[in-house]
């Protein structure tokens, strides 16, 4: 029997994220068919506000300072299904669909997690065949 988390523990109560010292939460974007991680970015509120608003994961660039939408410009929009949050509403999880066949990462790979780093040798990295 699943037990249902109580107030005391985080459970329905009232979303209030806690953005860290520069205003960001960690967003994490999952294929809400798959489960699969597709990538890990940040968002400010205005990001996680835009994101609910409009569905589409919008974050924010620390090396670019700005908001940008994944998929503005390569058209791999991530549409946003669902919107989750830890316990400690320190980070967001988005249920999100990508685009059959469609590319997550900037480098063209359906996920950024496309590289593996053994547990064992040296620091190279391998190239994950799914």
């Amino acid at each position: 029997m699943k037990s249902q988390p109580s107030k005391k523990n985080g459970g329905e109560g009232t979303f209030a994220p806690k953005f860290d010292a520069q205003g960001l939460l960690t967003a994490v974007a999952v294929d809400s068919s798959s489960g699969e991680i597709l990538m890990v970015a940040h968002m400010n509120r205005e990001a996680l506000e835009a994101t609910r608003r409009n569905r589409k994961a919008t974050f924010f660039s620390r090396s670019r300072n700005k908001l940008w939408v994944k998929g503005e410009t390569s058209g791999n929009f991530l549409e946003v299904e669902e919107i989750r949050i830890d316990c400690d509403q320190d980070c967001v999880l988005l249920r999100v669909r990508l685009p059959a066949g469609g590319a997550a990462c900037h480098t063209g790979s359906r996920s950024c997690f496309y590289r593996r780093w053994k547990l064992t040798g040296s620091g190279e990295l391998e190239a994950i065949q799914d």
